[in-house]
């Protein structure tokens, strides 16, 4: 997919995304404190079904279980020689489950390694190199468009973007966790991200995680005015508390959370999905609701 025709789905209309990955697996039976990339490879039905049912729901994108098959996540498993075929077996699972029928992004996270100029020991080269290596193989491997997400500053997204840009013309949209005033963790805000990211090219910014859609209109209503691109809301399922099990239960249910994102698209959102605790039912009311068609 190139940046144009990217540009020209997001003036179509509302551009509608999956929702979360790991809490779904999570509730499927995946332990914690494993890699989840090959506990996906070794389940790989748990995870067809889970992207055909975001596809089926409405998603015109779903994301690729990409996330953490970076070299830099890798390594705390021991699994740091695998980045190119995990990368390449998760992105032709996504192709499988889907048949062509949505598009898919190749998913890219946080590195874990915190950058020199927020207090941290990795260099900027250091962390363009692994992005530069897995944005490299998931082009490779046939994805659509570059996801990073849950980004917790604007500099290392920016580092992510400069990287894409190195190694494919492939449309990059970004994603930061933000609190709910709009800052980021390890530097930067809402608005600093759309400018700055927006003017190196990306191809939308905005939000994800987080938060519930119910704190986030005042961030993409402050993100709208500042943006020359489209503003991206894929918001949590509300705040989660934790059960007597140690599992994270979100408050906010598929019909509430719906209404909220309807506020979020009056306030500039024009690419909407779910994060964590959504499920494909999230995704269906959701664009009920934004159709008008869930009262």
């Amino acid at each position: 997919m190139t940046r144009e025709e990217f540009a020209a789905l997001t003036n179509q209309g509302i551009v509608y995304l999956d929702g979360a990955t790991g809490s779904n697996l999570y509730l499927a039976g995946m332990p914690r404190g494993i890699c989840t990339e090959q506990w996906i490879l070794e389940h790989e039905q748990v995870m067809m079904d889970l992207q055909k049912a975001y596809a089926d729901a409405g998603s015109m994108a779903v994301y690729a279980p990409t996330f953490g098959a970076n070299r830099a996540s890798l390594s705390a498993q021991g699994l740091e020689g695998q980045v190119e075929e995990l990368n390449q077996r998760l992105v032709d699972l996504s192709q499988r489950a889907v048949g062509g029928k949505v598009l898919i992004g190749g998913d890219i996270s946080p590195t874990g390694k915190i950058l020199v100029s927020q207090g941290g020991m990795a260099t900027v080269d250091e962390v363009f190199e692994i992005y530069r290596e897995q944005i490299a193989l998931l082009a490779a491997a046939g994805v659509d468009f570059i996801a990073a997400e849950t980004m917790l500053s604007v500099e290392e997204t920016m580092v992510a973007l400069d990287a894409a840009q190195s190694v494919c013309d492939l449309p990059v949209i970004c994603t930061l966790t933000l609190e709910a005033d709009g800052n980021a963790l390890y530097g930067g805000n809402a608005v600093e991200a759309v400018e700055t990211l927006g003017a190196m090219g990306a191809s939308a910014v905005g939000v994800n995680c987080s938060v519930g859609p119910d704190q986030l209109e005042n961030i993409i209503s402050n993100m709208k005015r500042a943006a020359e691109v489209p503003v991206i809301a894929k918001p949590n399922a509300g705040l989660p508390y934790i059960d007597d099990h140690g599992n994270a239960v979100y408050s906010m249910g598929p019909e509430e959370f719906a209404k909220h994102m309807r506020t979020l698209v009056a306030a500039g959102a024009s690419i909407v999905g779910g994060c964590c605790g959504t499920t494909p039912e999230y995704i269906r009311k959701m664009r009920l609701a934004l159709e008008g068609k869930l009262i």
